[in-house]
This record gives structure tokens, C-alpha cells and sequence, in this order.
């Protein structure tokens, strides 16, 4: 898993720039598959059926890592750039990023200013990132494009995947190379004639810029039911805001809901039987401040019962994300276990005749 993961952050697949991903996935997994599609917007979609009729399940993990554009090249040479997802501005000085061009990579850093110069600017500002820029090591934009470096290309971090304590690791992309690797292993190790029903592996473009690659997924397919694998913020570090509700190493996050979504009360109680059943550990997530995937595929067709599992992290959305492997492969194995246990597409019904107290 480590390996997979490591390979699958090494590649470049920013908002809108997935194609590398794609063709990485297509190669572990095309002669697994029944068959395998990539759509108009570049979602990959690989179907495979189970030996027993069942229900028609969407996973979906996104292949797209936050990054940035080339926005303009200045006479100088230095690159103005604007953000693909979500950035928190205060850590984008002095980052080292890689540059897609149709040349291949360029190595660059985001511009700061020496600490000696710090006496002629307010310490406390915090650059908007339109005045930041990323400097190339050239001296004019004639070299610049002699590089091959366009208004278009897509940039990334350059963060290496590096090993910590406690079988944990640190690295850029793990949101969601890291539930791309989850889905990518599960499809390798599951096997389907133990399985009822048809699973569709689903690996989503433009996830950290709207949910776009999951809202054209919905359209294609019309399952009974839907889970995305994604990562979420733990709140387990001393900054004021955390609530200590959600730790690193601690297992999977089970969906209750985010802000793009409600996890579905069938599928939410699906996936915690599995875990107890499985002996896996798991936590519950109650988070408003992401979305996933799941936001878009609960809204298909007349509706698709959705739950969501989600890989602990530290750091998200910047150059240095922290997860732990225990918790990765706990994530799979819980994804495996909601697999084989699935049996008639009823069970994720959100009205049943039998009702408990609170009418479900």
C-alpha cells in the first residue's frame, strides 16, 4: 500500500491536469475489470459484477491534487499564477513547486522576502497569493518560454514522500491519491465471486474546484447505492479551533455528514456493522468543513442512498499532509468488507415499514 501510494503522489494530476493518474490506474487495473471508460470531462469509470445479482454500488475516490496555473509570465521572468482548490495563503512563501509544461517539469519556488528586508514590511501581512510569484531561475520571459512554460500549464507542489515515526508519513497529494490507492488495492484484492452486485470503481476529476467530475459520474450510472473515499481534517492539535473529535491513527472516519452532504442513516449504519463485524477501528465524522464526492452522487438520478469513509490527516491542502498507514489500510479493508457484505440494494432504503423511534 505504501509503495502504491508513493507512486500515485509521485505523478502530476493537479485540478484539470488528471491524465497521468488515469493512465497509471488504467495499467494496474484494465485487465481486472469487465470493462473500463474515461468520459468527456476525464473521469476513469471501471465496472466490475459480482458472481450474485445485487446491488449497483459507485466508489469514488478523485485523482486531482490542489495546485495552481500559470496566469502570466512577468518580463523578468517570473511566473504570477492563480490557485486550482482550496490554498491557505499564509504557507505558500518559499514553497518549492514543479511547473507541467509540454517540455516536461521545471522546478520552481514560490518568491518571499529575505528576513533582512523584514524591517521594511509589516511582519503580521499575509500575501494574497496574486501578489506572490514563482521564480523559474530565469531572468526574462523569452527564457521562460524557451523552457516551454505557457500561460495554462498546471503546477504542483514538489514534495517528496517521506517515512515518520509510527508507521505514519508525510507528502503531497495524499488528498486523494491516498483514497485512489485505497480503491485501487481494494479492486485488486476483493474476490468478485464472493461479491453481489456490480461495484464501479469510479477515480473523479476536478473534485477541489466544485465536485465536477462526480456530478458528470451520476449521470452515466444508475446505482442503488454510493460511497466516496476521501481524506478529513483531524482535530487533534493544539490550534485554538480544533475540537478533538477526530484523531490521526485512531481508523477510518465514518461520514455522518460534511458540508456537502448528509450521509444517508442506512449506509452510515452499513459501514459501522462492518467495521465492528471486521474488528476494524473507526470513528465518526461530524464535519462541516470540507465536501466530498458523496455531495455530488447522492444527488443521481431520483436520488442514490450515499455514505462516505474518510483517511485521518494532518496538514491538509498543503505541501506536507500526515496520515498514518494503520489508518490507510484499516480504510480498506473496511471498503472491502461493505463490498462483500452487500446483498439487496433495500438495505439502504431511507424508509423501511419497520420503524424504530426516530422513524427509520
Amino acid at each position: 500500500m505504501k509503495e502504491t501510494l508513493q507512486e500515485l503522489t509521485e505523478l502530476f494530476g493537479p485540478c484539470g491536469f488528471e491524465q497521468d493518474v488515469v493512465h497509471y490506474i488504467v495499467n494496474r487495473l484494465e485487465d481486472q475489470v469487465d470493462e473500463w471508460w474515461v468520459d468527456g470531462v476525464g473521469n476513469l469509470i471501471m465496472k466490475k459484477s459480482g458472481a450474485q445479482p445485487g446491488p449497483r454500488l459507485i466508489v469514488s475516490a478523485h485523482m486531482d491534487e490542489v495546485g495552481f496555473i500559470v496566469k502570466k509570465i512577468e518580463d523578468n521572468g517570473l511566473i504570477r499564477f492563480e490557485k486550482l482548490g482550496g490554498h491557505d495563503d499564509r504557507i505558500l512563501l518559499a514553497q518549492q513547486v514543479k511547473v507541467g509544461t509540454e517540455k516536461g517539469i521545471v522546478n520552481g519556488v514560490i518568491g518571499t522576502l529575505s528576513v533582512h528586508m523584514m524591517k521594511f514590511e509589516d511582519p503580521t501581512k499575509v500575501r494574497r497569493h496574486a501578489e506572490l510569484y514563482i521564480d523559474v531561475g530565469v531572468d526574462s520571459k523569452a527564457e521562460a518560454e524557451q523552457l516551454g512554460i505557457q500561460v495554462g500549464d498546471p503546477i504542483t507542489w514538489a514534495t517528496e514522500q517521506k517515512e515518520m515515526a509510527k508507521d505514519r508519513i508525510i507528502g503531497k497529494g495524499f488528498d486523494d491519491r491516498a483514497g485512489c490507492a485505497v480503491l485501487l488495492k481494494a479492486m485488486e484484492e476483493l474476490d468478485f465471486n464472493k461479491v453481489n452486485g456490480e461495484v464501479y470503481a469510479v477515480f473523479s476529476v476536478q473534485e477541489e474546484v466544485g465536485l465536477r467530475g462526480a456530478k458528470v459520474v451520476v449521470q452515466q450510472i444508475d446505482a442503488d447505492v454510493a460511497l466516496s473515499i476521501d481524506t478529513t481534517a483531524v482535530s487533534d492539535t493544539p490550534e485554538a479551533p480544533m475540537g478533538q473529535t477526530m484523531f490521526l491513527g485512531a481508523g477510518p472516519c465514518i461520514k455522518v455528514m460534511d458540508f456537502s452532504f448528509i450521509a444517508n442513516p442506512s449506509v452510515r449504519k452499513k459501514l459501522v456493522e462492518c467495521a465492528k463485524e471486521s474488528n476494524l477501528p473507526y470513528q465518526m465524522e461530524v464535519f462541516p468543513g470540507i465536501g466530498t464526492d458523496s455531495g455530488e452522487l447522492h444527488l443521481g438520478k431520483k436520488g442514490v442512498p450515499t455514505g462516505g469513509i474518510s483517511i485521518p490527516s494532518r496538514y491538509t491542502h498543503s505541501p506536507i499532509e500526515l496520515i498514518d498507514l494503520k489508518d490507510l489500510m484499516n480504510t480498506k479493508e473496511l471498503l472491502k468488507s461493505f463490498i462483500l457484505n452487500m446483498r439487496d440494494s433495500n438495505e439502504f432504503s431511507f424508509y423501511k415499514k419497520t420503524i424504530n423511534k426516530r422513524g427509520m
